[in-house]
């Protein structure tokens, strides 16, 4: 059988007309002398009615004999109903199982029993089937694409980025390495490095929505050890260039969301505040006096603490930025002030939940970028190909990467970002 529509594509105007669903036994109700099947698709409940009276024999069986989550093929006639599901029923000529589910099931979808995390994650495939769950990846869905139309009205071309790596992008540790055929090789942690190279090599702006790895011991419900980054990089622009563009990005996503996903909000009960721009800028001087002065102990030429964060967008109340960072604890390649090289050209872009991108105005000197990877204790020989473009015309560049899953769960409302990543990976998450 050959579906005809999807339910939210029957309507009641459509009486007496013949189609064909599929989709799962949500619910079997069998009250006698009339039997209710429900089946669930990816748009909605559709309700399918057989009287006792009336039916066929041989589908009033498969329907009394279905098992919960099996997956059927239903033909038959339209019948307006204002008490059913979208305001229709259909009454079934035909009944076709298409793949039977085992009992018990490893989860409910119903709603009624709810499930803890773990278990849902270990069903993920089951989870998936339950409404909340499909309407957060729905609207992660409209959230990319959103993205790729505010970027492409931008003028940004769209590229991808290798995934593995024959060194660190960032410095440091945090690193997850593979054996590649004779050699060691890394997971790339952002295409930092390959999205710059982009400006040497004249495509002027460039974004791209891919997977990054870092291997951080973290178990917390912000962080992943495979995330989805949202980057951008944008020749004879500076960080303040930057900023506007992606403060004007999550304004549109967030009016794109409102607008398309209206339902699927609705399923999981969010409004969600469209943020107003510009965002605040707060200096990194202004974001540790705040700090102090609601009881955080921090020094200057720290990085900020989770709770420095929630203390300070509790203080901000909104989306803001805070710029002008030590230079010494940002990486190599972001841009010093020339009359103050202790403070750089970067800016985190922050919910006041948690921190959501960082960026900067990037060095493109040769000279001054080989000293900052040197300073920072990384040996230059491994930047070999970074370094070379720099040392044939690269132009002043700014760019910053934005964490797809963190926008998601701060837009939603959702605790725990794991909700929010089709199947998780972290330090205990492996499988499936």
């Amino acid at each position: 059988m050959i579906r005809t529509h999807y339910s939210t594509q029957i309507t009641p105007e459509m009486n007496g007309g013949s189609v064909t669903v599929c989709g799962w036994a949500h619910e079997i109700r069998d009250l006698g002398g009339i039997t209710f099947l429900v089946v669930r698709d990816r748009e909605g409940l559709i309700q399918v009615t057989l009287f006792k009276k009336t039916i066929d024999k041989n589908v009033l069986d498969i329907v009394r004999n279905l098992s919960r989550e099996s997956v059927v093929a239903v033909t038959g006639n339209v019948k307006k109903e204002a008490k059913a599901p979208n305001g229709y029923e259909i009454v079934p000529a035909a009944v076709a199982v298409l793949g039977k589910a085992e009992s018990p099931l490893p989860m409910d979808t119903t709603g009624k029993v709810d499930a803890d995390l773990d278990t849902r994650l270990d069903a993920r495939f089951m989870d998936m089937r339950r409404p909340g769950t499909q309407a957060i990846f729905r609207i992660r869905h409209l959230i990319q694409k959103s993205v790729r139309e505010f970027l492409g009205g931008e003028g940004f071309i769209e590229i991808t980025t290798p995934k593995v790596v024959a060194t660190a992008t960032e410095g440091g540790t945090a690193l997850f390495p593979i054996t590649y055929f004779e050699r060691e090789a890394f997971l790339n942690q952002s295409p930092q490095l390959f999205k710059q190279l982009m400006m040497s090599g004249g495509l002027d702006r460039v974004f791209e929505i891919g997977p990054i790895f870092r291997a951080e011991e973290h178990d917390t419900r912000k962080h992943l050890n495979e995330a989805t980054s949202i980057d951008i990089e944008a020749s004879f622009l500076d960080n303040e260039d930057v900023m506007v563009i992606l403060e004007n990005l999550v304004k549109y996503v967030y009016s794109s969301v409102a607008e398309n996903g209206e339902r699927y909000l609705k399923t999981l009960g969010v409004e969600p505040k469209i943020p107003k721009t510009p965002f605040a800028r707060v200096t990194y001087d202004k974001a540790i006096s705040i700090a102090r002065d609601n009881g955080e102990k921090i020094e200057w030429g720290d990085d900020l603490t989770t709770e420095s964060e929630h203390s300070i967008g509790e203080t901000v109340g909104e989306h803001y930025f805070i710029v002008d960072w030590p230079t010494k604890i940002k990486p190599f390649y972001v841009m010093p002030y020339e009359n103050k090289p202790e403070i750089c050209r970067a800016f985190d872009m922050m919910h006041p939940r948690m921190e959501l991108s960082s960026g900067a105005q990037r060095v493109h000197s040769y000279e001054l970028l080989h000293s900052r990877i040197t300073e920072q204790g990384l040996n230059a020989d491994g930047f070999e190909f970074y370094l070379k473009a720099f040392r044939y015309g690269m132009p002043p560049h700014a760019g910053w990467g934005l964490g797809a899953e963190r926008l998601l769960m701060t837009m939603l409302g959702v605790e725990n970002i794991r909700e929010v990543v089709l199947f998780p990976r972290d330090r205990k998450r492996l499988s499936p």
